[in-house]
């Protein structure tokens, strides 16, 4: 298994297909959540999988 725990802003970014400013306005309005790892920002795979299944939920609500 080759999977990332904890991914760098542009690689979550990548992962979402958004820019790496929209990353951060869905960071600071505490919408994706990180975790500090020294002096880096790092977003856990699982928060994005979260993050996804949120989005998933509500366009389901939404039908």
């Amino acid at each position: 298994m080759n999977t990332k725990l904890l991914l760098k802003m542009t690689e979550a970014a990548e992962m979402l297909s958004v820019s790496r400013a929209n990353l951060y306005k869905l960071v600071a309005s505490g919408r994706i959540r990180t975790v500090k790892l020294g002096k880096s920002r790092r977003v856990p795979a699982a928060e994005l999988a979260r993050f996804v299944a949120e989005l998933t939920q509500a366009a389901d609500e939404q039908r």
